[in-house]
């Protein structure tokens, strides 16, 4: 929500009117001077929203705030042009709510315009964190970055690469909206404080790599030329895209990274397909050129790609990973469940690149179990296991 500045208010007054750190209000107000506040100057407030209420016969501001539980003072501070004793039955007033629910539902089908809504929510509840389109996908679809927290440690997180498994992420997206609610209001979640990941880690999150391939899947075929066309012939006039792996262009994201790219293409289909083409060289699509680039600009001391299934963690690649990604990986199948395979035989995936180009940790975590896309009614387990990595790749 946003408030007017009055005589006398500060950031720290605000923190404590409405329980909320102060380092979030600071944090959601990025232009303005805490030490030099106007007097009608707008702040955001994190954590809360504003609700409509009607004046009753007999109310006043005194017993609205009781009845509601809201310091006299915050009604007040949200209803300036209010005269107190002048209220009117039928007038109009603004009531300050925490926001003590996630406001996602994740357990939804998920493409880009509802990420897109979800993220114009989560900004206007938290707007503390701090979104930026680093690239667009070859129809013109910003892929979004989010990031949270001031800490010196920089982990990343990324979901669907892979058109079939959009699934991960709303997960993503729910593990956003748990963090930020249990920030602002000084909760746990799984035991741990978050506030000591604000403190410590910038977590940077890329939820939807791939939002052509994603909402061809979940949408069907694009309305645009000449995608409509293209994509109705790499899948051979067939209509249902639920086996799509790619991006729009039919390249394989994940199968684009110069790590062993060529020895990859060898033996992947040479031409464009609805999954596995690695392209006609690497870094040829603009979602992995962009993804490419955001590793080099935010030099990430640790990233985890999510995709499904298989209930898995590969997490190395040709003996460059260092000692520490085994354990780290050890807590994660710890936490999961999940079994962890240190070398595979296929390369040219976004983690390998990562290991080769800075032998720091670098995991592709495969969720759930069974035949992509997976079934939402997974959705529940799968989070919950996925919670406990995403906690375990902040703490470790």
């Amino acid at each position: 929500m946003e408030i007017s500045v009055r005589q006398g208010d500060t950031f720290w007054y605000y923190s404590q009117l409405l329980q909320i750190p102060y380092r979030f209000i600071v944090d959601s107000n990025p232009n303005l001077n805490p030490e030099r506040l106007r007097v009608g100057v707008r702040v955001s407030i994190p954590g809360y929203v504003l609700t409509m209420y009607q004046i009753q016969p007999g109310d006043t501001l005194w017993a609205i705030a009781r009845r509601f539980a809201i310091p006299l003072d915050l009604l007040l501070l949200t209803n300036q042009q209010i005269v107190p004793q002048l209220l009117q039955v039928g007038q109009n007033i603004l009531l300050p709510q925490r926001i003590t629910r996630k406001i996602i539902r994740g357990q939804t089908f998920y493409s880009s315009a509802v990420l897109q809504r979800d993220l114009r929510e989560l900004s206007e509840a938290y707007p503390f964190i701090r979104r930026e389109v680093i690239g667009y996908s070859v129809m013109g679809k910003p892929i979004e970055e989010i990031r949270i927290g001031r800490g010196s440690k920089r982990v990343h997180f990324n979901g669907s690469f892979h058109a079939h498994e959009w699934i991960t992420t709303p997960v993503l997206i729910e593990f956003i909206n748990e963090y930020l609610l249990a920030l602002t209001n000084s909760t746990r979640v799984r035991g741990l404080d978050m506030s000591q990941f604000y403190e410590s880690v910038e977590l940077s999150i890329v939820p939807m790599v791939n939002p052509d391939g994603v909402d061809l899947v979940i949408n069907g075929l694009p309305t645009q030329e000449p995608y409509r066309r293209n994509v109705l012939a790499i899948n051979q006039g067939s209509t249902n895209f639920s086996s799509w792996k790619a991006n729009i262009r039919g390249v394989d994201l994940n199968n684009q990274y110069p790590a062993k790219w060529e020895e990859e293409a060898a033996r992947k289909p040479q031409a464009p397909a609805p999954r596995d083409f690695p392209g006609y060289e690497p870094l040829s699509e603009p979602e992995a050129i962009a993804m490419a680039q955001l590793a080099g600009e935010r030099q990430f001391q640790r990233v985890l790609a999510f995709h499904t299934q298989g209930k898995v963690i590969y997490w190395g690649f040709e003996g460059l990973e260092p000692a520490e990604s085994e354990r780290i990986v050890q807590e994660f199948t710890r936490v999961s469940g999940y079994r962890s395979v240190q070398y595979v035989d296929s390369f040219a995936g976004y983690k390998d690149w990562f290991i080769l180009e800075w032998q720091r940790p670098g995991y592709t975590i495969e969720l759930g179990r069974g035949t992509n896309p997976l079934p939402l009614s997974q959705y529940p387990t799968i989070y919950q296991e996925a919670l406990g990595i995403m906690l375990a790749g902040m703490y470790l």
